[in-house]
């Protein structure tokens, strides 16, 4: 988990958000962490993070089963071609059944998958190259989309 919050932390205008204990953020987001691109450094106001890594269920998302030590999960926005690519499947189009506790396997998210977003449960040897190189995806598509809203003349944040 360290290496990848440090990778992201590395990325050009990269915000890293990690809410603890007795912080200003709701005590459910306490040991998760939020990766926005960001470079005035704050929050971007009406913007939802690229990806995420989250160290707990959650009660409406608890099908990886992260409640026990030294589980996690990594939740990363994707584009449609790369979320088929990785998954075979199309956001929002029917899902297969899946193993969303499994390890070390890029999968559809299990709440968010029809809206392009894709997870790894406790990535290892398999995944990590593969979720460092999306990371890095989602960070540019995240700055492209601050460009754009911040062009002259555009509306918006």
């Amino acid at each position: 988990m360290e290496q990848i919050i440090a990778t992201v932390r590395s990325f050009d205008g990269s915000l890293v958000l990690a809410p603890e204990r007795g912080g200003d953020f709701p005590e459910i987001t306490w040991g998760d962490t939020f990766f926005y691109y960001s470079p005035d450094g704050q929050v971007p106001r009406n913007v939802q993070p690229y990806a995420t890594i989250i160290t707990k269920d959650y009660p409406d998302d608890a099908a990886c089963d992260l409640d026990p030590p030294g589980r996690w999960r990594v939740n990363i926005h994707v584009d449609r071609a790369t979320f088929q690519e990785l998954t075979g499947e199309t956001p929002r189009g029917p899902g297969r059944p899946r193993d969303f506790a499994a390890a070390d396997t890029v999968l559809p998210h299990p709440v968010y998958g029809g809206l392009g977003w894709v997870c790894v449960v406790t990535p290892g040897e398999r995944t990590t190259d593969t979720v460092l190189r999306l990371l890095r995806g989602a960070h540019d598509a995240a700055r492209a989309r601050f460009a754009r809203r911040h062009e002259p003349g555009a509306t918006g944040d």
